[in-house]
């Protein structure tokens, strides 16, 4: 071939293209993806913003219940919270009211409000004990990871309603991965500035947050009744997300401030009555938190293993138990609560809440163990479709000491509602009818 053609062959074919490296590559498929994830935030963030501004507005848009004759707490010299009465006292008692707070849930959230407010107007208490799970940041079922704007849509609803309240803290209420800790929580409602929120963070030295005692007394000064709010915790056992259900039990600390609280109204009680020139009084007590005791597992699986008959040691009241696997998901570990209150003598009653499609009530070897009705259209899958196992309890203690307590479902008609209610099936539970293996 001449020079000529192979200068020619040589321009007439085209110079091949710099090869772009693989690193390049992978790097613009990163910042790609990474873009899409912060818009996709970004648009999260500003639907859960607004829908939660919403939300708020919803909150802000009920009644105040009107009372003939509303109580209003006083703070005694240790820094505690009481009612004067010498009437029967009315609280009710509600649970796991899961508000989500973020994109996925503001629909939910909504009826979470309506139910709530239907209820508390309804029976117009004199004080409202939440047992725990007003939040429930869990990202994939609510989309954020935020759990202060439940606190404070919650707040501001019963704010509006004008109705005294507290709330003892759950397991939802701060996650591991929440953006605060139950601490921050817990300053956020001791420091808010609500007016009908009588909530007391509780002594430093006790482990959780909001152990607390409220007091009922007569004209005379005497207890005739404490309500004693405790902080059951969260999840234990290298269970840090809850995937396991390892839940925690009441501490020993707490317990013993507990028990020390008891003696203490116990002997002031004393005190005023040789004042008075009468005998006596004892300080009768409930108790509230979150997470069952494993004495509820025990008493059940004792009445189930009777064929749902009563025992030497069990008194059925009222209520089903339809949770399924373990029934009742109670601390793993063992605490000495219950043997605390048998050995003291003044608390009647425990009530809880966690196992939403549980709300049976019995007595156990002298102390009643009771579930509260929950709220939750969120966390359990399809539980908003269902309607038996939502509603309130309502517990009322008299000048004497005792108590009664009773559930009662949403769906009855004197639940009437601002905006209107979602339709339901009212399910009938399926209880389990063998005792779970270990």
């Amino acid at each position: 071939m001449s020079d000529q053609l192979k200068t020619e062959a040589a321009v007439s074919e085209p110079a091949s293209k710099p090869k772009k490296s693989k690193g390049k590559k992978a790097l613009k498929v990163i910042l790609i993806i990474l873009c899409v994830i912060i818009v996709l935030a970004g648009i999260s963030a500003l639907v859960s913003t607004i829908g939660n501004k919403a939300n708020m507005e919803k909150a802000k848009s009920f009644a105040k219940v009107e009372y003939e004759n509303q109580l209003v707490p006083e703070k005694d010299e240790d820094g505690n919270y009481f009612f004067t009465a010498d009437r029967d006292l009315k609280i009710l008692q509600l649970t796991d009211v899961h508000i989500g707070g973020g994109w996925m849930s503001l629909k939910k959230d909504s009826m979470a409000l309506n139910t709530v407010a239907a209820m508390v107007t309804a029976e117009k208490p004199d004080f409202v004990i939440v047992t725990g799970d007003i939040a429930y940041p869990v990202p994939f079922q609510s989309g954020t990871f935020n759990n202060k704007p439940p606190a404070k849509i919650f707040a501001e609803l019963m704010e509006t309603l004008g109705v005294y309240w507290t709330l003892g803290f759950g397991n939802h209420d701060t996650e591991a991965y929440s953006f605060y800790s139950r601490e921050d929580i817990s300053d956020f409602y001791a420091t808010g500035g609500y007016e009908y929120l009588i909530y007391n963070p509780g002594p430093e030295d006790v482990s959780g947050c909001g152990n607390q005692v409220i007091n009922v007394k007569n004209s005379k000064g005497i207890v005739t009744q404490s309500l004693y709010v405790l902080d059951s915790h969260s999840y234990t056992g290298g269970d840090i997300f809850g995937v396991m259900w390892k839940y925690d039990n009441i501490h020993q600390d707490q317990i013993d401030w507990y028990a020390d609280n008891v003696k203490k109204y116990n002997e002031l009680n004393a005190q005023k009555a040789s004042q008075l020139g009468e005998e006596p009084q004892e300080a009768k007590s409930l108790l509230f938190f979150h997470i069952p005791l494993t004495e509820y597992k025990d008493a059940w699986y004792e009445y189930i293993e009777n064929g749902f008959k009563d025992t030497e040691n069990v008194k059925y009241f009222y209520g089903d138990a339809g949770e399924s696997k373990k029934v009742v998901y109670s601390g793993i570990g063992d605490d000495e609560l219950f043997e605390t209150v048998k050995e003291l003598g003044s608390t009647s009653a425990v009530f809880c809440g966690h196992d939403h499609k549980n709300n049976f009530s019995v007595e156990y070897k002298g102390v009643r163990l009771s579930y509260g009705m929950s709220i939750d259209y969120l966390a359990y899958p399809g539980i908003y479709k269902l309607g038996s196992q939502r509603g309130c309890t309502v517990i009322t203690v008299s000048p004497d000491g005792s108590f009664d307590c009773k559930n009662e479902n949403y769906y009855q008609d004197k639940y009437r509602s601002l905006y209107e209610k979602e339709p339901v099936t009212m399910q009938v539970p399926e209880q389990v009818s063998e005792i779970p293996e270990a």
